[in-house]
């Protein structure tokens, strides 16, 4: 019940004639609903007596009555609670701050370190207490390409993140870079014995996906803003200044593409090396991708993209396709890379993710010459003397091979195994070859003050 008319009259004309004066007498009275009630009656007072009243306090308080008997009462004004996350896939459901930490093993203070919310890291001096270690190399198109890989433990978290949320949103059916159960293999079977082929590059493909994109893909998938923010600091990287600083310069004829790539990645950006950026930059194509595949079927033709590499093949429009797919790139936040466009009819070699497709997919020609090669020089000298490159697993990495160019192909892949076969893989990299002839013998380390002579190679040598 609110406070009895001649109390609200008595205490108001005990004290100067002004709101907050007013308010702060009338405030004490019992049985108001809320401050917003006591305001209420002061702009009563004050609209209906701008000046103290001067008839009697009793008449006062009867006009005072009827005043506000005609304003409806409210209580004060309460937030309504913030809406159930509504869940568009089955990622887990982390519905605040607090539950991201616990499922990431994470104090409060360590989740923003990690995400950097205030984009503190970018400014940060040269040091340990950033995340990634940055590399420039030089790439074929002449402008420099920059690796950031980021630290264990935050790898560790990326892992995570990518587990229970990245890996359960749909990518489209278009996408065959970074997907289970799809490969380089898949999609060129797609574009194969077609009668033209057209390939389109994007631009900076990881470059081009912002913090405010991955942020808006994670508050679609149902995560309140303040998780999803967290959530995609996690994925994201602003490169400090003392790293653009030493970028490459790079061509002549790229100095416009590296701005781009500079000023892309200056602000939050998708880092190449992170374990997550490709199924971050997957699901972000997702429309990219809907809007080309509708396209290709407008026009009769097949679409299919390996990260940032569009293809089409059929009876294709040629100029006015790539055209038109420059604009829906553009449109939808990346940007395609005109020099690098490639028409390929059925007369010339048409390539796809590095295999070759006029027919059905296979390695070129010239790279499985290569390899076979390879392996028959193991076979005869030995595979140290063959690992020109230093690589940690040569084993691993012919296998690797092998299985990349013998693809599609029972009799490629029946004559390398055959010639792998033949290997022997006994000769250990501790060893030092002498060349003999055409065979290798093998000096072990010392043993004893003696040194033991090893054939390694067709025959052995006495």
């Amino acid at each position: 019940m609110a406070p009895e008319p001649h109390k609200v009259v008595s205490a108001a004309m005990d004290g100067p004639w002004r709101r907050d004066d007013l308010a702060e007498r009338l405030a004490p009275l019992r049985g108001w609903l809320g401050p917003d009630e006591v305001g209420r009656t002061v702009a009563v007072l004050l609209a209906r007596w701008p000046r103290p009243p001067t008839a009697a306090p009793a008449q006062v308080a009867a006009e005072l009555a009827r005043l506000l008997a005609a304003l409806p009462r409210r209580g004060p004004i309460v937030p309504d609670p913030p809406p159930r996350p509504q869940w568009r896939w089955p990622v887990a459901p982390w519905t605040d701050l607090a539950a991201l930490s616990h499922a990431l093993n994470l104090r409060d203070d360590e989740l923003n370190w990690f995400a950097d919310p205030g984009g503190w890291l970018r400014r940060a001096p040269e040091g340990p207490l950033h995340h990634y270690r940055r590399r420039w190399t030089a790439s074929r198109s002449g402008v420099p390409r920059l690796l950031e890989t980021p630290g264990p433990r935050l790898q560790e978290l990326q892992r995570r993140v990518a587990r229970h949320v990245l890996a359960r949103i749909p990518v489209h059916d278009a996408a065959h870079g970074y997907v289970r159960g799809r490969s380089p293999h898949t999609l060129a079977a797609e574009h194969a014995g077609r009668a033209m082929v057209l390939r389109l590059d994007l631009e900076g493909f990881f470059g081009h996906v912002t913090g405010a994109r991955v942020a808006g893909l994670l508050r679609t998938a149902g995560y309140p803003p303040a998780v999803a923010a967290a959530l995609a600091g996690l994925l994201v990287t602003a490169t400090p200044a003392h790293v653009l600083r030493h970028a490459p310069a790079g061509e002549p004829h790229a100095w416009e593409p590296r701005r781009r790539l500079l000023d892309r990645l200056a602000g939050p950006h998708l880092p190449q090396g992170a374990p997550t950026s490709p199924a971050v930059a997957n699901l972000l194509a997702h429309r990219l991708d809907r809007r080309l595949a509708g396209l290709s079927t407008a026009v009769g033709a097949r679409y299919g993209r390996y990260a940032d590499d569009l293809v089409f093949s059929g009876e294709l429009p040629v100029h006015g396709l790539a055209a038109r797919v420059t604009a829906i790139a553009r449109e939808e936040g990346f940007r395609a890379r005109t020099d690098k466009t490639r028409v390929m009819p059925s007369h010339h070699r048409q390539r796809v993710t590095g295999l070759v497709v006029n027919a059905r997919p296979a390695a070129p020609r010239a790279e499985y010459d290569a390899l076979r090669a390879l392996l028959h020089n193991c076979a005869r000298t030995g595979p140290q003397a063959q690992n020109r490159d230093g690589h940690p697993a040569f084993r691993d990495h012919l296998l690797g091979r092998i299985s990349w160019v013998a693809a599609g192909s029972p009799n490629r892949e029946a004559r390398l195994r055959a010639l792998f076969s033949e290997i022997d893989w006994s000769c250990r990299s501790g060893s030092r070859a002498l060349m003999v002839g055409v065979d290798v013998l093998l000096v072990r380390q010392p043993r004893d003050g003696v040194h033991d002579l090893v054939g390694c190679g067709p025959a052995d040598h006495p």
